[in-house]
């Protein structure tokens, strides 16, 4: 980073709260696990009150050909897809085009009398109907995604993903669990239905295109492939480049993935995020409404239903309109603030928003499985937390 850019960012941080020393001691600890061998690259993003006050970009793209890491770099950031189609659905549901506690089968006929499982018998029928409100927050009764792997839900098209959950049962009473799922999939079908528009033209015409999101999409135009973060893997204790060549979708894919089939930059990612932490405003445009954006970080799930993602004694989280909530950072073993709404992706990319400080935190790497704990990269989100609140000077929560 250039001198003169560096100063600006250290007077920027100073004035929206944060001490040069500890956002050096964050860029120290992600430094050090690139030096390491850890990661091949990274980049970090702190915003506070609307401006970007620490940008940092370390490492290679690809530890294969040394290409290196820049702030405008492209990353695959699978699941980090579902909070931007979780803000589709809500323009939609501004717009009167479905309701919280519609059946989903008003929308989905297919879906009219889905069983579900029963430990030791014929399948049952539901209690009571799935609504969109439990297909926005994981507890609409489908199973984790490895319990579809047999169906290959994405090998199709959207509408070969709905035919063939609509020919297999449940998982669970709707309502009565939480599972990671292909629920936001199905969203993004409902996206193209009531819209009445292709998924990639929707977020195109009312998301990325008006937030200024130029690197954001379903798949990389050659131009620009150069810039993409290769996907890397551990063997042996030792990050190495995954696979025989950095594969990515270079025209547009039969299958939209709303759960997982986004590239973006953290630029990019902070101008939707930025958005959604002002309530629904971003440069004097409004794409939602102050309480619509409210909604999606409200805890809309069961008491006694927990967030079990990785284990099943997680604690302390709630879950919105395709936002995680952390209710209780103690419980939740964080050092993210009280109310902090957040997800991340399958290749460890993170973010999180602290309405209670106005800050959104974003940080983009590339490792298989690099989110699952144990899986060999470190807890890159919880190390930023712990960094970029160390940091503060003026912490409200």
């Amino acid at each position: 980073m250039p001198d003169d850019v560096a100063a600006a960012q250290t007077g920027l941080a100073a004035r929206e709260g944060f001490t040069a020393e500890g956002l050096a001691a964050l860029d120290r600890t992600f430094h050090g696990l690139v030096d390491e061998g850890q990661l091949a690259g990274v980049v970090t993003l702190v915003a506070r009150h609307g401006r970007i006050v620490h940008l940092d970009a370390c490492g290679t793209l690809d530890l294969g050909a040394q290409a290196p890491v820049q702030a405008d770099s492209i990353f695959r950031i699978a699941s980090m897809t579902k909070p931007i189609i979780g803000a589709a659905m809500m323009m939609l549901w501004e717009e009167g085009k479905w309701a919280l506690d519609d059946p989903v089968a008003r929308h989905i006929p297919e879906f009219e009398g889905l069983k579900v499982k029963a430990k030791g018998g014929e399948p049952v029928a539901q209690a009571s109907p799935m609504t969109l409100r439990q297909l926005m927050s994981h507890t609409a009764g489908f199973g984790r995604l490895l319990e579809h792997e047999a169906a290959n839900l994405r090998g199709g098209d959207l509408q070969d993903m709905i035919d063939k959950l609509a020919r297999l049962p449940l998982s669970y009473q709707p309502g009565t669990q939480w599972r990671y799922g292909p629920s936001v999939d199905v969203q993004g079908y409902l996206v193209e239905k009531l819209s009445g528009q292709g998924l990639d033209e929707f977020l195109e015409r009312r998301l990325f295109g008006p937030l200024g999101m130029k690197d954001t999409g379903f798949w990389v135009e050659a131009a620009k492939a150069g810039r993409l973060a290769r996907i890397h893997a551990y063997k042996g204790g030792r990050l190495e480049p995954q696979g025989d060549a950095n594969s990515f979708h270079a025209a547009r894919p039969k299958f939209l993935s709303g759960g997982g089939g986004l590239v973006s930059t953290a630029p990019d990612y902070w101008r939707f995020a930025q958005m959604i932490l002002d309530g629904g405003v971003f440069e004097g445009r409004r794409y939602l409404q102050p309480a619509t954006v409210e909604l999606m970080h409200v805890n809309v799930l069961a008491p006694g239903v927990e967030v079990t993602l990785y284990t099943p004694d997680t604690r302390g989280l709630g879950f919105g309109m395709d936002f995680a909530i952390v209710l209780d950072p103690a419980l939740a073993r964080t050092a993210q603030g009280v109310q902090s709404y957040y997800w991340g992706g399958a290749f460890g990319t993170w973010f999180w928003i602290d309405p209670m400080n106005d800050m959104t935190v974003i940080g983009f790497i590339q490792n298989l499985s690099g989110s699952t704990p144990g899986a060999g990269t470190p807890p890159a989100r919880e190390l930023s937390a712990q960094c970029v609140y160390a940091a503060m000077t003026d912490r409200r929560s």
